[in-house]
């Protein structure tokens, strides 16, 4: 990947994660026998790296090299440190606005909200560290450079995220169609944050039941569901016009 650092062989991708470079996902081969690899498994567990089993014609697809099963994807990106960028948002005088993105998977989509929310002044993206779309090649190129410009925080998981937020002033606003209230009943002139879910899933019930609010967009036709970049807009670009 042009965008992005590979490195391959257990040994180098344990001294990577040892040096804490900041991994996006582990690839590893189905069937992996040998310490090497337990010790590479034991260190994707304690540190909740992304990671997935996949066939060997799937490694020797991303390199050409002697891989040994494994090839991790070092981020192009350095993240942000949540507690970091709430406090210098509101030192900055900014109300602020942050988007949260639970598992969003899909890296077009992923890059496509990067330029969305970019454009819309956004203050900071918020990612878990397992099952998220990775910032990748795809995802680069589609957010059109964005991803440079905005700040990206990686969590261990949403729920911690949102407490943080909570905890600073911050009101947690879930995208969610689970509801009767319009997104246009919410005040987002307040200090506020916004979830989105998966493409498939949406937001995960456990973390539902802990937002501030939830708001919907209306669907006048017969499709049931927006493209969750789509909704994204809509949601950033009525916080944006409350602000003006």
């Amino acid at each position: 990947m042009s965008e992005q650092t590979q490195i391959y062989g257990l040994r180098a991708v344990i001294e990577a994660i040892n040096a804490n470079e900041t991994i996006e996902k582990i690839f590893i081969q189905k069937g992996l026998k040998g310490e090497l690899s337990q010790e590479l498994e034991s260190l994707i567990k304690s540190e909740k790296l992304n990671s997935s089993y996949v066939p060997i014609e799937k490694l020797n697809r991303l390199t050409n090299s002697n891989h040994q099963g494994v090839v991790a994807q070092i981020s192009p990106i350095s993240y942000f440190d949540l507690e970091e960028l709430i406090t210098s948002t509101y030192e900055s005088g900014k109300t602020p606005l942050f988007l949260l993105l639970d598992q969003l998977s899909d890296v077009r989509n992923f890059g496509a909200i990067i330029r969305t929310a970019e454009c819309t002044g956004i203050h900071g993206i918020i990612i878990q560290k397992k099952g998220s779309a990775p910032v990748n090649g795809d995802a680069i190129k589609t957010s059109a450079g964005a991803v440079f410009k905005i700040p990206i925080c990686r969590v261990d998981h949403i729920k911690d995220a949102m407490f943080l937020l909570q905890a600073s002033g911050i009101q947690v606003v879930a995208a969610t169609e689970k509801t009767s209230n319009l997104l246009y009943d919410i005040d987002f002139k307040i200090p506020s944050a916004i979830i989105m879910g998966s493409e498939g899933r949406g937001i995960n019930p456990s973390i539902l039941k802990l937002v501030d609010a939830k708001a919907k967009l209306p669907l006048l036709g017969e499709i049931e569901s927006l493209n969750v970049s789509v909704a994204c807009g809509a949601f950033l670009y009525e916080a944006v016009r409350q602000r003006l």
